[in-house]
């Protein structure tokens, strides 16, 4: 094993999309990993993977030290990612109190590293469009429960940082590819174009990388990036449309031509949290906090990765087209007529 890598690394949320990339990164590089998971997660993203399962929970704080016990290098990746939830109380207790509990427990561990993931969806917009690390934002300025959380989970590893803990926070933008099994909300946008179920589209904007590549930055980080500081891993600035057509002219299925206007989708929207709400208590097709957050487009700068990290996102069309045939292969999205 080359010198300087852990002799053990803990993941967090090491079963879903981001983490188990990571879980490949770290096993790619050498490191021996441990992967804390939920009881009762679906580990398909984990087959063919070489690492130590532990069960547990973000929210005890006793299961999270047993896993950091050992780990020279702690990922935190693991949170409660969802746009619509009818309690908001179980994912402010994972993604803040579950980072406070994973900070504690690496500290005491003696972790030499600890890799906070955050989401672009904490930082701010500029006034030329683009979020940086450094774009002034506030708490009063976050849409709906989960970026809420994330921002006050980044505002406490932000604080541990100055309290002496090994800690650089990462801010992954959209990621896409494949072992997106749940999926994102950004897999549902493939999968439902996919099945020609995306007749129209908003206008909006996301900036989307690889999530290949998103995993190989939280090691950079974990290697290069100065205690304290945030990365932004990005890729490219796409419009919804722009994205649309791309998946259009990757796949052979037809892009929607439809575009609609906010308030239409704003209507939509909250007769479908009404009958979630009060009827189906399932998440909407579309909800209130999905269509706010499309207001502004979340364009975003990964200049400072980069630069400091070695940062080097691959085309997204790579990304776009491995999503696609991830879908089609495991039967979720059905193949071009």
């Amino acid at each position: 094993m080359a010198e300087g890598i852990a002799r053990i690394a803990l993941v967090t949320g090491a079963n879903g999309f981001v983490g188990a990339h990571v879980v490949r990164a770290l096993a790619a590089r050498g490191t021996r990993v441990r992967a804390l998971v939920r009881e009762g997660a679906d580990l398909r993203a984990l087959d063919e993977v070489a690492c130590d399962l532990v069960r547990g929970d973000l929210r005890d704080p006793g299961a999270v030290a047993r896993a950091a016990d050992g780990c020279a290098e702690v990922y935190h990746v693991g949170a409660d990612y969802r746009l619509w939830v009818e309690d908001e109380a179980p994912m402010y207790e994972a993604n803040v109190g579950g980072t406070r509990n994973v900070i504690a427990a690496a500290r005491s561990a003696g972790a030499a590293r600890i890799v906070h993931t955050s989401t672009v969806g904490a930082l701010g917009i500029g006034a030329d469009g683009i979020g940086r690390e450094d774009t002034p934002v506030g708490l009063d300025e976050m849409i709906g429960p989960y970026k809420r959380s994330k921002f006050m989970a980044e505002q406490a590893a932000i604080a541990a940082a100055r309290d002496g803990a090994p800690i650089v926070i990462v801010n992954p933008s959209t990621p896409i590819g494949p072992l997106d099994y749940k999926p994102t909300p950004t897999g549902r946008i493939i999968v439902d174009f996919l099945n020609r179920r995306m007749a129209a589209f908003i206008e909006t904007g996301l900036n989307l990388a690889c999530v290949e590549d998103v995993a190989r930055g939280h090691i950079l980080a974990a290697e290069r990036g100065r205690v304290g500081e945030k990365y932004i891993l990005g890729g490219e600035n796409l419009t919804l449309e722009q994205m649309l057509r791309r998946l259009a002219a990757l796949s052979g299925m037809p892009a929607p031509r439809c575009k609609i206007p906010y308030g239409v989708a704003y209507g939509f929207a909250l007769g479908a949290e009404v009958v979630a709400r009060t009827i189906t208590h399932r998440a909407p097709r579309a909800s209130l906090t999905e269509v706010r957050m499309a207001r502004k487009k979340m364009f975003f700068d990964s200049a400072k990765a980069r630069s400091e990290l070695g940062y080097a996102p691959a085309p997204v069309d790579e990304g776009l087209t491995r999503a696609i045939e991830f879908f089609r292969r495991i039967g979720a999205a059905r193949a071009a007529a």
